[in-house]
């Protein structure tokens, strides 16, 4: 899989890993369809810093669940 190809499949795809890899509890939150494919870049970059860290400790989490509710579609 290409990320660097913006489309939909990859969008979701990035979005739903992000998910798993926060643990949230809520899938609501990440759900891709909330999302605006506009944001792609947003987004991956949000994925690029989240897979090369790893893990994340509460703060980080909450922190970077914040970032991602900007991106939300009202």
């Amino acid at each position: 899989m290409d990320l660097s190809i913006k489309n939909e499949d990859n969008f979701e795809f990035m979005i739903n890993e992000m998910a798993k890899m926060l643990n949230v509890v809520n899938a609501s939150l990440l759900d891709p369809k909330h999302y605006k494919l506009e944001n792609y870049e947003e987004i991956k970059s949000l994925y690029d810093l989240l897979k090369m860290k790893g893990g994340l400790t509460v703060a980080e989490t909450n922190a970077f669940i914040e970032e991602l509710k900007t991106h939300r579609i009202s």
